[in-house]
């Protein structure tokens, strides 16, 4: 399926706006795996006829990773690009399917002159089932053991915990809890720019204890919120040799998967 994705340049071009403007960030637009989320949100976003675009080459990272390792001089000059593209075309609000992108977006881009609605895809993702936009098909994972893992910058950042839980029990799936989750949740191990760098000494890496914490309740699919989260789960399982049994999957890929988008 060939998806045409209108940018806002394209749009601007033709006299039009956009209702909703789709944040891809980094690694949705450079990472393999991640790039399999990108396109999975854009195909329920197709699907649904909503009305959206994206920066496309006019995007620029958010500045979060810069930030997080201390580097507010470059983080500004990277918010300040993005800001004044969004201003120029008039952006009122934005979807991602990234924590990290949202949390920036949402709560450090106001003060730099950033003002948007800012959603992450699971909340999106809800309020579209709860207008009858979307629908989802449950069957595929009927009777199936999902785990959601919490991404830091969705649940304690930002008190996000029901809507992507929502959305898992919409599947007909069974929803299990980890030990440590919601605002217990434990860090995968990739946030504060600790995804590029080495990890200090110490025993374990993070992510392999919460790979075992999710072993421990046996479920069929790790499901993720985030592209980083999901980076860390998925060598974290391959770390455990479990790929045969235990699937990490963004919930935008089960909702895609469930649709047969």
């Amino acid at each position: 399926m060939k998806l045409n994705i209108p940018t806002l340049s394209d749009l601007a071009a033709a006299g039009k706006k956009p209702e909703v403007v789709f944040w891809v960030g980094c690694a949705g637009s450079f990472d393999d795996r991640a790039k399999k989320i990108t396109k999975a949100f854009a195909k329920i976003l197709i699907q649904t006829q909503t009305n959206f675009a994206v920066l496309g080459t006019e995007e620029t990272c958010t500045g979060d990773p810069a930030k997080r390792a201390g580097n507010e001089f470059l983080f500004q000059m990277q918010a300040m690009q993005n800001i004044n593209t969004l201003n120029q075309y008039g952006v009122t609000k934005i979807v991602t399917t990234c924590p990290h992108c949202f949390n920036t977006l949402k709560n450090e881009y106001p003060e730099l002159g950033g003002q948007y609605q800012v959603m992450h895809h699971t909340q999106f993702l809800k309020k579209l089932i709860q207008s009858g936009t979307l629908q989802i098909e449950g069957g595929t994972f009927k009777g199936k053991r999902i785990t959601f893992h919490d991404p830091c910058y969705l649940g304690r950042a930002n008190n996000i915990y029901e809507a992507p839980r929502d959305l898992i029990k919409k599947l007909d799936a069974e929803l299990v809890e980890m030990k440590s989750c919601k605002s217990k949740g434990l860090c995968c191990g990739a946030g504060g720019a600790q995804m590029f760098k080495d990890a200090e000494a110490g025993d374990k890496e993070i992510n392999i204890e919460r790979t075992e914490q999710a072993i421990e309740i046996q479920p069929d699919i790790i499901a993720a919120a985030c592209p980083f989260c999901n980076t860390m789960m998925t060598d974290g399982v391959k770390n455990k040799e479990q790929e045969d049994k235990l699937q990490v999957m963004d919930i935008a890929e089960l909702i895609a998967k469930a649709n047969d988008l």
